[in-house]
């Protein structure tokens, strides 16, 4: 695995490392000991997957708090995101900033978002679908959601939004 920081602290790129033969090739997409010994959470509680038809679907800014915090490794198998890793750890040196990834079926690239990071993505293209290694257990009454387009944040999102759930669009303003 290739694992390269991002500009939001904690936050990296995941990549794979093809053993390519006539069949095609193998890569190795987890390992807990790299995992751990480049300082990542290495937990996994949950596995889940997001289906998306539409080019442009957005889902997001998602973000669990204490004491349930989540880590997610977020991968594309099929498609095109744009996927964004949102700094909200105040205490953070990247605080308040974002960096987008684009993630697809043909980079096989993951994005590692740290607890108390916010995660979103927007569809590139039609017939998407993500997958997420999560490293605790969904706890609703933690969810800390914050508004895809807040101007706190400033995230340039590279479509128009073409679809967005109900809740995604009332989620309230950033309070510092």
């Amino acid at each position: 695995m290739i694992i390269e920081p991002t500009p939001i602290a904690g936050a990296c790129t995941i990549g794979i490392e093809p053993i390519a033969d006539q069949r095609g090739f193998f890569a190795r997409t987890w390992c807990r000991r790299e995992i751990e010994q480049a300082g990542l959470c290495a937990d996994i509680a949950q596995c889940s997957i997001s289906v998306n038809l539409r080019k442009g679907t957005l889902r997001g800014m998602h973000l669990q708090g204490a004491p349930h915090e989540e880590t997610k490794i977020v991968r594309c198998v099929k498609g095109a995101i744009f996927d964004v890793v949102l700094d909200l750890r105040r205490d953070s040196p990247t605080f308040l900033r974002w960096h987008g990834v684009e993630l697809s079926s043909a980079n096989r690239l993951a994005l590692y978002i740290p607890a108390g990071c916010a995660h979103g993505f927007q569809t590139l293209e039609d017939d998407c679908e993500v997958a997420y290694q999560i490293s605790e257990f969904y706890h609703p009454e933690c969810s800390r959601p914050v508004r895809w387009n807040d101007r706190a944040f400033g995230i340039e999102w590279p479509l128009p939004v073409t679809v967005m759930s109900a809740a995604d669009q009332t989620y309230p303003d950033f309070k510092q």
